[in-house]
């Protein structure tokens, strides 16, 4: 069994365009069209979404509504590189840095909001230059 790997991952959203602005432009996803909604892509990892007229089936027993994710992404180049790109898209930080405990395990965070109000999460390893 130690070859599982997540696959994707459900969140909601309430305006695709505002959303497929942010996971765009500040976490780098390709935005993948899915019928009338979308889905984020990050190399072999997706988000799928449920949104404005788009509710998958089955669902969760209860439903994870617009602003109730919590998403961690792997930053890979420097600290001082994620606080441009978050000033430089007017993301406001609302916690770190701190130190966090990861896939790669520790690292330093930086918490910000997505435009629903899901927490969003940059780590960066130390080990990862």
């Amino acid at each position: 069994m130690n070859n599982i790997k997540l696959d994707h991952c459900v969140i909601h959203v309430s305006n695709w365009e505002l959303s497929n602005e942010f996971y765009s432009k500040v976490l780098g996803a390709e935005i993948i069209p899915i019928g009338n909604g979308f889905s984020y892509r990050f190399g072999k990892t997706q988000l799928n979404c449920h949104g404005p007229n788009i509710d998958g089936t089955p669902v969760a027993k209860i439903k994870v509504m617009p602003g109730g994710s919590d998403l961690c992404f792997i930053w890979e180049k420097s600290i001082e590189e994620l606080k441009q790109h978050l000033a430089l898209n007017s993301i406001e930080i609302e916690v770190g840095p701190v130190k966090r405990f990861g896939v790669n395990g520790e690292g330093i965070s930086f918490y910000f909001r997505d435009p629903d109000g899901s927490l969003m999460e940059f780590i960066k390893y130390d080990n990862k230059k």
